[in-house]
């Protein structure tokens, strides 16, 4: 298929610049695969749209505040994004503007905390060595502020609206946006109606946000991301007598990765670079909870796998006439 057919039209207002007052009184779009019908709810009454035996996944991943701002030794300023750790006091990282940034070159940020360019990586990025009177590691995050996706301008008065309630296992570039609409009490609803609820770990990375640039999809090259199902959470997807639900994209990559059959997972740690577009056959995912996704996307083309491409871009025009708001402080979309 081409890139082009999961272009759209998108008015710039209708990006969302900073969350609402109440995470679960967003908008919610029910999409119905088999009726091809589009409803239009409040996110709180998902509760209604869950049976007994569901089994819903979350992404408990947790955002890390990489967000830097230092110098050069020439004076310059630099803004690093730190994106894996990968060992006390080193981290794989993002540096802005980056084209003088060579091995070698030290930055220095606030305090004694300064690191120096160790290597560069294959995705255009910097290994980060850092340095300081103490543990680097307490001053990067003493010091670093979560990072907002390009497209948000305003800052955010409480960085824990970019994390959802159950963000436990820190370790992504960005939040896995479908969960912000979940508060505690509506977890709890949803148990209490006999859905058990599992939860998987997908770090995110910053390339979830670029869009395709090959005009065939197939000959987009995926980004990596690292995974984990624990034993528990397969048993209880394993388990499932109704539907299994994913809370966003990056659950649904998580599962789909781990199958082992249909219906069926295995517990994995791994990276995975499986690329879901149409012509894909879900094993595993049934029903997707899902925000409004920039144009010419993988996340689009995977919402498009699950639901036909014609329907998503029905529901993406419809969205867009009916002025819902727009990626990751956005609406929803539920496809069941």
């Amino acid at each position: 298929m081409l890139t082009r057919d999961f272009d759209y039209t998108l008015p710039e207002e209708l990006i969302a610049q900073e969350p609402l007052a109440n995470r679960d009184e967003s908008r919610l779009m029910v999409v119905n695969k088999a009726s091809e019908t589009i409803e239009h709810r409040r996110f709180c009454d998902i509760v209604d749209l869950l049976h007994a035996g569901d089994v819903v996944v979350f992404n408990d991943t947790r955002v890390v505040p990489g967000r830097l701002e230092g110098t050069k030794e020439t004076g310059g300023r630099v803004e690093v994004l730190l994106l894996s750790r990968v060992e006390a006091g080193v981290w794989k990282a993002m540096v802005k503007p980056g084209r003088r940034v060579g091995v070698g070159v030290r930055l220095h940020f606030d305090g004694s905390l300064s690191c120096e360019v160790l290597d560069r990586t294959e995705e255009g990025g910097r290994v980060l060595k850092f340095q300081a009177t103490g543990d680097p590691d307490e001053l990067i995050a003493q010091q670093g502020r979560v990072p907002l996706p390009p497209y948000i301008r305003k800052e955010l008065v409480d960085s824990e609206r970019y994390q959802t309630v159950y963000a436990a296992a820190e370790g992504s570039a960005a939040a896995p946006t479908a969960g912000l609409h979940f508060t505690s009490e509506l977890i709890e609803r949803i148990q209490a109606k006999g859905v058990r609820t599992a939860w998987i770990t997908l770090h995110v990375g910053v390339a979830t946000f670029r869009p395709v640039r090959t005009e065939q999809i197939e000959d987009h090259v995926m980004h990596r991301e690292w995974y984990v199902i624990s034993e528990d959470c397969a048993q209880v997807v394993n388990e499932a007598s109704g539907r299994v639900v994913a809370v966003g994209t990056t659950t649904a990559r998580a599962l789909e990765s781990a199958a082992l059959r249909p219906g069926k997972v295995a517990p994995k740690a791994e990276e995975t670079g499986v690329f879901i577009a149409p012509g894909y056959r879900f094993k595993v995912v049934d029903c997707l909870v899902t925000n409004f996704h920039i144009p010419k996307s993988t996340l689009l083309m995977m919402v498009s796998a699950l639901a036909g491409r014609e329907l998503v871009m029905k529901a993406y025009r419809e969205a867009v006439d009916c002025k819902y708001r727009f990626f990751s402080f956005g609406d929803a979309m539920f496809l069941c």
